[in-house]
């Protein structure tokens, strides 16, 4: 038998079709009767093909005698071409220290020169930058090495209350057996670790290189190395990795390319038109967030612009010397940052009148706020930004031709060549207008999380969608406003926070037998840190809220230190059905205790609008 009679053979025996008044009969599927929340940059510009030390090369060569960078409190002022020269002069030198393509450096500390130097240096080497948090004390820093396998890391020696060289030696006890001036560490803990170098001053430490020793110890055989890395090095490759707060416990290491970087801070800076004029930036923001180190740096050096670092330190007086003495167009800063220099009395002192404009992100910026931006300090050209450090970072931002003050009612519109999506728990798009998780794809997605696949996956869908975690809603005019968050994440004044790894910390202090912690509104950082814990039978009546705290600022960096720590019988914690803690009710009774129900987070004046 053919297969043709078998066809029909088969056919034959299926049912007959219903006739047509019974499919009308039948309930349609359920369409959408708006559109669906999903959107694409599209754009007539097309992406750079281009590594962060080609784009570097390129501007120098165009404008080698403009400022590039003004780091205040050394003094140090360079131009490109200065600029430029130290970053290849460190970039061969970092060969001496037997570096190949690939491998990890990690930059620790607050703004220095240094740090940018670094920062251009590594991606010239082919090497991958490691930014590390400023504020990690010994625990967090010994879990980014080893994390990473990072084989040199740079630092200062202190900085304020920071004692870099007592937290290395706490993570790392071997460098007490080191010569001054001598960096080759051996650390059984920390295995792949070669090398520590110290900048600051050049007065030799036990354990550590001087920097500026390793600044001029390239020779030639290096400079040919690096003459061969420029011909060498793709795009794609991985140039930096950035640590984002854990929900288990420990951070995840975003890895991003050249091209991420590259293009996201590009295509930022056409936005805020720095493609055209002259234009000098206030940076407040720590360089080893996305915020200061690639919508800051990597944005003006595309574009030949100038950033202006006001102290190592965000520093509220530093930032009003700076707009005067610097003539500053833009400033950037969180709200925390804009709220902090709205309310100082140097409003009325200093001269902020070349402003124009600036950046806001880092955290949901209130309505309020924005207004007072522009009319306070009359940055009508200013730009509300969104995004994550897994996308390089920005997704959305302000388009400049808008209003300013229809501006500041959203995180504004997809960034050109990036897919957006609003879904449901399906991960389908939701109608416009509705509620879900933001989701986006594009060029700017991370590599990944380094060396944590299971994570990785669980925040990028197979078809290369991240998932915010935020939850936000799609106007008519396409513009997107966050209203919330899909998990519990704190974010206190631009610093992302997550509860899990503050508990887990505190299960480890010998008086504590539970804690949850939660975020409660506050008028400075929009949220703060409460935690609810529960004390040891054989502790109780002997461990104050103050004492926790203290071991807290003893352990964690500062940013993870709750603020409010309410101690609480077993009884107290309010409890699902199944036995867990109910964390919203914590949060609701939390406020009331504390006395902030009249006071808003950024999120919550978000849901109001």
């Amino acid at each position: 038998m053919n297969s043709l009679m078998i066809s029909r053979r088969f056919l034959g025996s299926l049912p007959k079709p219903s006739p047509l008044h019974e499919h009308i009969q039948n309930p349609e599927p359920r369409r959408r009767r708006t559109p669906a929340s999903y959107l694409h940059g599209t754009s007539t510009v097309p992406l750079r093909n281009e590594t962060l030390g080609e784009t570097l090369r390129n501007t120098t060569e165009r404008l080698p005698d403009k400022e590039f960078c003004a780091f205040l409190k050394y003094p140090i002022r360079k131009t490109y071409q200065e600029f430029y020269h130290d970053v290849r002069k460190m970039a061969a030198s970092l060969y001496t220290l037997g570096l190949e393509k690939g491998d990890r450096v990690g930059v620790w500390g607050p703004n220095y020169y240094e740090w940018v130097v670094l920062q251009y240096a590594t991606a010239f080497a082919g090497l991958i930058q490691v930014n590390v948090n400023p504020h990690y004390l010994h625990e967090e820093l010994r879990f980014v090495m080893r994390k990473t396998g990072m084989k040199a890391l740079f630092a200062p020696k202190r900085h304020k209350h920071s004692n870099y060289i007592h937290t290395l030696i706490e993570a790392m006890p071997e460098m007490r057996r080191g010569k001054p001036g001598v960096g080759h560490i051996k650390s059984h803990d920390i295995p792949d670790l070669r090398h520590i170098v110290l900048f600051g001053d050049d007065l030799p430490v036990v354990g550590a290189w001087v920097y500026s020793d390793i600044l001029n110890a390239g020779g030639s055989a290096e400079r040919i190395k690096l003459e061969e890395m420029d011909y060498k090095l793709r795009p794609d490759a991985p140039v930096n990795m950035q640590f984002t707060s854990g929900t288990t416990g420990h951070p995840k290491g975003a890895t991003l390319t050249h091209f991420a970087l590259n293009n996201n801070a590009y295509f930022t800076g056409l936005r805020l038109g720095w493609d055209q004029g002259d234009h000098r930036i206030c940076i407040p923001n720590p360089l080893y967030h996305c915020f200061g180190c690639a919508v800051g740096v990597i944005n003006a050096v595309n574009h030949g612009q100038t950033v202006i670092f006001p102290s190592k330190s965000y520093h509220v007086p530093d930032i009003f010397e700076a707009i005067q003495n610097e003539k500053c167009t833009s400033m950037f800063g969180t709200p925390t940052m804009f709220i902090d220099v709205l309310k100082s009395p140097l409003m009325e002192k200093y001269d902020t009148s070349s402003l124009k404009g600036g950046v806001i992100g880092g955290a949901p910026c209130p309505t309020a706020l924005c207004e007072k931006m522009v009319k306070d300090m009359n940055m009508t050209d200013f730009a509300v930004i969104y995004g994550s450090t897994e996308t390089s970072p920005l997704v959305t931002m302000s388009e400049l031709s808008q209003d300013p003050f229809e501006r500041i009612k959203s995180v504004g519109t997809c960034m050109p060549h990036t897919e957006l999506a609003i879904v449901d728990e399906f991960g389908v798009p939701v109608e416009q207008g509705v509620k879900g998780e933001l989701w986006s794809r594009g060029y700017s997605t991370m590599v990944g999380y380094w060396a944590d696949q299971d994570k990785t996956n669980l925040a990028v869908t197979g078809d290369r969608w991240y998932k915010t975690g935020d939850t936000a809603v799609m106007n008519e005019d396409k513009t997107i406003s966050i209203v919330g968050r899909t998990r519990d994440m704190i974010v206190k004044g631009g610093e992302n926070v997550y509860p899990t790894e503050i508990e887990q910390f505190m299960h480890k202090l010998e008086y504590i037998a539970d804690a949850h912690v939660v975020g409660v509104p506050d008028d400075r950082y929009g949220e703060n840190i409460c935690a609810w814990v529960r004390l040891r039978d054989n502790f109780e009546g002997k461990i104050t809220s103050q004492r926790i705290i203290q071991d807290c600022k003893a352990g964690m960096a500062h940013y993870k230190v709750p603020k409010y720590v309410l101690i609480k019988k077993e009884t107290e914690f309010p409890l699902t059905i199944s036995g867990k803690v109910k964390k919203f009710e914590i949060q609701k009774i939390s406020k009331e205790i504390l006395g902030l129900g009249t006071v808003k987070s950024h999120f919550a004046e978000n849901l109001n609008n």
